[in-house]
């Protein structure tokens, strides 16, 4: 018991300074200062006076990093940790009352958000948690063992993985032992004048028999030596995660492409339904992963990790091994085409056959390819097929033929994967739950072909009706004034299916600064009626800027497409570039810049 192992906490002298009070009988506030007063003396309060001094930093630390980690607390006993710090805090001068006081009123709100936060849950706080659902006395280490076993497959909360509990979990035993280890030496060094936190006989048992005994008082009685002993498999530890190497892995790659774990992925089409097998697979895909980085599969065994990844990035649409293998030998690839999905045929066996000249130019967008770039092709091509089988004898990748990609198992296991590593990974239901500038936002970041699914998928969620037209194109201005990049933002204009939006949809949309003018030759297209001069004139320069040739082709055919577009401008170049630097001046530069063309 925790009262047993950390001694001269002030305990008994706070409460009989409280002798009388409600509080004082109250089980909840006795459960809460115990835990209080304990942590506050592991931390290094000065207890100069018996009890330990709530500095107000130890204070906040206390109510949002500490109790959310190791101390299990029903929601209607919360208020009761406050509690004990203020009344704590009156023991002291008024000055330090009212700095706690600040700080509670401060703090109370994230402390009560972390400690019903699922994602700081670990082993001890759920099993906790769930033992008092079924009625169990958690201060009773025999009542716990009896009623333990009854909890085997208890599912977890929502969106909350048995990897999260895990890794929260070692953090919190690491975080725990160090303030231990750290209270024993600090006292041994500087013996205080109230007396150790710690025994020699305590800390004699080793650390960690000290830290189970704490988590026990503040959580269960006997929880500890039950998650370690018969029913140490409700309670797996780092070693039973294999797969999280590869996790690590695919977060890297992730950081590559985006920079950022909140940055999502586009969900994939379809996924495998949820099942206790994703860890499993994901052990499967590690080994082929760990077996593919070996020397026999170079030179594109090492890219596993990658194109498990970029296979995913596509929303998990298949790709094709002859163009990712003219990627990897450096190959002119159209950047159009680089995230065109393509066919998986049926009924395709046998070794591996690089497609046709004509497929190849398909491919790659290149028409300058013949049969001696074909067979110059065949061999990387087909020691990339190796790759994509090997990872396909797992059943979570599939090849067939030239095409290569995710089953809906593979989706899942990877999907799985990214989450652990606290990727954005959303499902399709949840991407069509979105509000309608985070969607833009996201979408702009992806390949067109996902974008493209995501963005209907989220208006066929509203009935395709008006006011959902209505409120994606008004989300478009928002959007792009936040985004990175502008274009990528106008480019899911593109991608949208104009042809059968509500007219007044795309009439409300003619006004907007940044899709005006595209809103106009959507209904133009169709034959609508449609007031060019309700297009404001910063649409209508950003239309221009997109129509010019970017980075492709000579300059000299860049430059004179711009001034063909500048000779029909009021106002003419100068007129044009400083209407388009005021839209997006960073695209207008990337655009301009290259043609000698200096920016107002």
């Amino acid at each position: 018991m925790a009262e047993t192992v950390l001694t001269n906490t002030g305990l008994d002298q706070f409460l009989a300074l409280l002798d009388g009070r409600p509080e004082h009988r109250d089980p909840a506030f006795l459960r809460a200062a115990e835990a209080v007063l304990g942590l506050l003396a592991l931390r290094g309060a000065d207890r100069t006076g018996g009890m330990p001094e709530p500095a107000p930093e130890l204070v906040r630390q206390l109510l949002v990093e500490d109790l959310p980690a190791f101390v299990y607390a029903p929601p209607g006993d919360l208020a009761a940790y406050p509690a004990v710090l203020g009344a704590l805090a009156g023991c002291f001068d008024g000055e330090l009352r009212r700095r706690v006081a600040a700080v509670v009123g401060e703090a109370a709100p994230d402390f009560e958000r972390a400690m019903n936060d699922p994602g700081n849950l670990t082993w001890h706080r759920w099993y906790a948690s769930l033992l008092r659902t079924v009625g169990a006395d958690l201060g009773d280490a025999e009542d716990v063992r009896r009623r333990i076993g009854a909890l085997e497959g208890a599912p977890l909360p929502d969106g909350v993985l048995r990897a999260d509990l895990m890794g929260r979990t070692a953090l919190a035993d690491t975080v725990l032992a160090e303030a231990v280890a750290r209270a024993y030496v600090r006292d041994a060094e500087e013996p205080p004048a109230a007396g150790p936190v710690l025994t020699d006989h305590a800390v004699a048992a080793g650390v960690g028999r000290v830290t189970a005994a704490l988590l026990d008082r503040w959580t269960a009685a006997g929880l500890a030596d039950q998650l370690t002993g018969a029913y140490a498999s409700f309670a797996p530890g780092p070693d039973d995660f294999p797969h999280l190497v590869l996790a690590d892995a695919l977060l890297d790659e992730h950081m590559d492409y985006y920079g950022d774990p909140s940055i999502p992925v586009p969900p994939p089409a379809a996924v495998a339904g949820a099942t206790g097998d994703v860890e499993r697979h994901a052990d499967a895909l590690l080994a082929a992963v760990e077996e593919l980085a070996e020397e026999e599969y170079e030179p594109y065994g090492g890219e596993a990790p990658h194109l498990l990844y970029a296979l995913y990035q596509r929303g998990c649409a298949a790709d094709s091994v002859a163009r990712r293998a003219a990627e990897y030998e450096d190959w002119t690839v159209d950047p159009a085409l680089e995230d065109v999905p393509v066919t998986v045929p049926e009924g395709v066996t046998g070794g591996y056959v690089t497609p046709p000249v004509p497929e190849l130019v398909r491919l790659l967008g290149s028409a300058g390819i013949g049969e001696e770039d074909r067979a110059r092709l065949e061999g990387p091509a087909r020691e990339l097929a190796v790759v994509a089988d090997r990872l396909a004898a797992t059943g979570l990748v599939l090849r067939s033929g030239d095409a290569f990609g995710l089953t809906p198992r593979g989706a899942a296991t990877v999907r799985y994967l990214l989450r652990v590593r606290r990727i954005a990974a959303p499902t399709a239901t949840e991407a069509a739950a979105w509000p309608a500038r985070d969607l833009l936002v996201a979408a702009a970041q992806w390949p067109h072909a996902p974008a493209a699914r995501v963005l209907a998928d989220w208006l066929h969620a509203r009935g395709d009706t008006a006011e959902a037209w209505s409120e994606l194109l008004a989300a478009f201005g928002p959007a792009h004034a936040h985004a990175a990049e502008g274009a990528d933002v106008r480019a899911l204009f593109g991608l949208l299916d104009t042809a059968a939006a509500p007219p007044g949809a795309l009439r409300g949309a003619l006004r907007d600064p940044v899709i005006g003018a595209w809103a106009l030759d959507a209904l133009r297209a169709r034959g609508e009626e449609a007031d060019a001069v309700q297009v404001p004139v910063s649409a209508r320069a950003l239309r221009v800027l997109d129509r010019l040739p970017g980075k492709r082709g000579p300059l000299e055919s860049r430059r004179a497409a711009f001034d063909a577009a500048a000779a029909d401008w009021p106002g003419g170049s100068a007129a044009l570039v400083r209407e388009m630097a005021a839209a997006d001046r960073r695209g207008t530069g990337r655009v301009l810049g290259p043609l000698g063309i200096s920016l107002p």
